[in-house]
């Protein structure tokens, strides 16, 4: 199971529903793609974000916490200092499973000098920016790697594009918590739950970027330890996905409004998770968009 980017259909219909609902803040306890928190935030809502994974978590502190900060020249100039220089050896093996000799120097070192940036904000757009610069070469194939621009001229390219931040929608906050604890802790008008597509997710397809920022891949067993961490990597059988759900429900009742968005799969049905809603208060309305033309899925929303 894991999270990806969220089609923009799909994020529009999760607006529209969001729309419909009279908030003023926002907790999100799985984040994963921050793009409805920020564009939550340019609606004037306070934004609590949290993600289980690290490299998430920045991902949101660069998007939906970030006020004003921005990368200088002279930052990209000092993240792409000697980053293809090779050393005695990488400090991250693993970059040799994803990545050619030349691009594994590259992360590696970029991911050294990234810790030379003088605030958390900045290391959040500077891990952001080197996660988009992973995903589009690892969108390549053998066929159309002569494609392929060089990774510093492809990371000038994505900074040269960086959106402004913006400023708007109060004080807002980002967490690398559990969910269930999250929800405990935070207090907002509304809670909007994307709950993780079930799919198949091996080793060998783990999220890259959370073991190049983490430097290693020895954490997984150790975080996977986790129940909402496991939930959002594998699944073992339907109770274990309904008993978590239920149990973080159970801990965002002083939430006065929830929006909980699920895929149709097969796996879980709509019914099924409205009726652990029904425990803790009154379904509202459950909102379906198909999208299975493009995707092969079915969205649905059901607020309470």
């Amino acid at each position: 199971m894991q999270f990806t980017t969220t089609p923009s259909g799909w994020l529009a219909f999760e607006l529209s529903i969001l729309h419909r609902l009279n908030f003023s803040s926002v907790a999100i306890p799985l984040t994963g793609d921050p793009a409805i928190g920020n564009y939550l935030k340019r609606r004037n809502v306070r934004v609590a974000a949290n993600d289980v994974l690290q490299s998430d978590w920045q991902r949101s502190l660069a998007v939906i916490a970030n006020r004003s900060e921005k990368l200088t020249e002279d930052d990209v100039s000092t993240l792409l200092e000697d980053v293809y220089v090779p050393g005695y050896k990488l400090s991250n093996s693993g970059l040799r499973s994803l990545f050619g000799e030349v691009d594994s120097w590259w992360f590696d070192n970029v991911r050294r000098n990234i810790d030379r940036l003088n605030s958390p904000l900045k290391y959040a757009l500077a891990v952001n920016l080197v996660r988009a610069v992973g995903d589009y070469s690892l969108s390549f194939t053998d066929e159309t790697r002569e494609l392929r621009q060089p990774l510093s001229t492809t990371f000038r390219r994505l900074w040269s594009t960086m959106p402004e931040p913006v400023s708007v929608g109060g004080e807002h906050s980002c967490q690398n918590k559990s969910p269930e604890i999250f929800v405990a802790e935070t207090t907002a008008e509304a809670m909007f739950l994307r709950l993780p597509k079930v799919e198949v997710v091996t080793n060998a397809n783990r999220p890259w970027a959370e073991e190049w920022l983490r430097g290693t891949s020895d954490f997984w067993p150790e975080l996977e330890a986790s129940p909402w961490v496991k939930l959002t990597r594998s699944v073992e059988t339907k109770s274990q996905y309904i008993r978590l759900i239920d149990d973080l429900l159970n801990r965002a009742s002083h939430i006065k409004h929830w929006a909980i968005s699920h895929v149709e799969s097969g796996f879980v049905s709509s019914q099924e998770i409205a009726e652990v809603i029904g425990k803790y208060r009154q379904v509202s309305a459950i909102y379906t968009k198909d999208f299975s033309e493009l995707t092969g899925k079915k969205a649905i929303i059901i607020t309470a």
